[in-house]
C-alpha cells in the first residue's frame, strides 16, 4: 500500500510501517500545505494518509477523495507513545477504504 505520513507524525514512524511504501509530507516538501490541498495532492498517488489531525474529518468531505485516512489517537506524537499503536495502525491500513476514516 502507498502511504503518506502527515507532518504531525515523526519520520521514524515510517520505518515502523513495514510492508508499505511510505512517503512523508516533509520529505515531499509539502509541509504547511492545508489538509484539503494535501488530500488533493495525494489523489491517485497514495492509498492512505496517516495523521493525528483530529479535525480533518470536520474540515474535509473525505468521501470525495480516493485516499483513506487513518487517524492516530495517542497521548503525543512522540515515538514512545506511537510505537505501541503500530499494530493497530497496520491493521487499520489493511481495512481502510477510499474516502473512509479509520
Amino acid at each position: 500500500m502507498r502511504v503518506l505520513l502527515d507532518e504531525n507524525l515523526p519520520l521514524d514512524l515510517a520505518v515502523e510501517l513495514a510492508g508499505h511504501q511510505v512517503d512523508t509530507v516533509i520529505g515531499l516538501g509539502w509541509a504547511g500545505v492545508t489538509n484539503g490541498e494535501l488530500l488533493r495532492r495525494a489523489q491517485g498517488r497514495y492509498d492512505a494518509l496517516v495523521t493525528m489531525d483530529r479535525n480533518i474529518q470536520y474540515q474535509q468531505n473525505l468521501a470525495a477523495f480516493s485516499s483513506g485516512i487513518v487517524l492516530v489517537r495517542a497521548a503525543s506524537n512522540r515515538m514512545f507513545h506511537l510505537r505501541p499503536l503500530v499494530p493497530l495502525i497496520l491493521e487499520a491500513l489493511k481495512t481502510v477504504a477510499p474516502g473512509q476514516l479509520r
